[in-house]
């Protein structure tokens, strides 16, 4: 299974790529349906949302988000967008929520609506196996990758030591960094937690390790169009309710295993 995974990793962007273009086609039909909630994802972000090994879009929030409809009484859709242009794609209407580990920051507060927060995540650095940096301090003078329009890139950008990168590249997504980091075309990748951590138990022979210092802390919540408010108080209740119920805590185990915690 791992070697499986694996594979399927490293061939997730030319997949999503796939998945963008014959999305897209569907959207207008999707829209029609009062009923149909579509969420838009970047689909190459395991184990929040990604493609198997059979092309289908699999997560710990695809899990959640179809638990959450089915309590809404509404069908769900997801739908790969290209996750720089997630508000454009929100703000035309064309998908109703973006719930992809999707980050809080002052920003998207400012031009988005969102749920409470329903997760809890750090952006570590990654490094790898033969490296010599052990500490964020150590990453003066380092090329350092990251997926771009992620908050761990405004979480890197602010931090100080960026100012004494080698570089900072951004990427289309995680796994292409990964790769390259695996390579040694850069020393670090700076990435959420639970993607960090799903990669490597999935990609054990790499040797990478996770420093103990970070870039901060965040939470994930999904996040609606300016004013629909309507949207993101339906969902909430059903969120409380798969909470309360316990049915949020079995989704979370199934993905991040017995000892994760809330």
């Amino acid at each position: 299974m791992k070697k499986i995974l694996s594979l399927v990793l490293v061939l997730i962007f030319c997949i999503a790529m796939v998945g963008c273009g014959s999305g897209n086609q569907n959207q207008e039909q999707v829209k029609k349906d009062e009923n149909t909630i579509v969420i838009g994802l970047d689909d190459s972000f395991p184990p929040m949302g990604y493609r198997n090994e059979n092309n289908e879009i699999v997560g710990f929030d695809i899990d959640l988000a179809k638990a959450c409809a089915e309590k809404m009484g509404v069908e769900v859709v997801f739908q790969p967008i290209a996750w720089d242009s997630k508000e454009l794609e929100l703000n035309s209407g064309k998908i109703d929520l973006i719930w992809n580990g999707f980050s809080i920051s002052e920003e998207r507060l400012a031009s988005m609506d969102f749920t409470k927060p329903y997760l809890n995540n750090n952006m570590v650095i990654v490094v790898g196996k033969d490296s010599k940096i052990i500490n964020k301090g150590m990453l003066e003078g380092a090329s350092v990758g990251v997926q771009d329009g992620s908050t761990a890139l405004d979480c890197a950008e602010k931090d100080e030591i960026s100012k004494k990168f080698n570089s900072l590249n951004t990427y289309d997504n995680n796994v292409m960094a990964f790769n390259d980091l695996e390579i040694g075309r850069l020393d670090a990748v700076v990435v959420d937690e639970v993607v960090a951590r799903f990669y490597i138990a999935n990609n054990s022979d790499k040797g990478f390790n996770i420093l103990k210092e970070n870039f901060g802390s965040e939470e994930y919540a999904v996040a609606a169009k300016k004013g629909n408010t309507e949207l993101i108080e339906k969902l909430q209740v059903a969120l409380d309710e798969l909470y309360s119920d316990g049915s949020a805590e079995n989704i979370a185990k199934k993905w991040f295993g017995e000892s994760f915690t809330f």
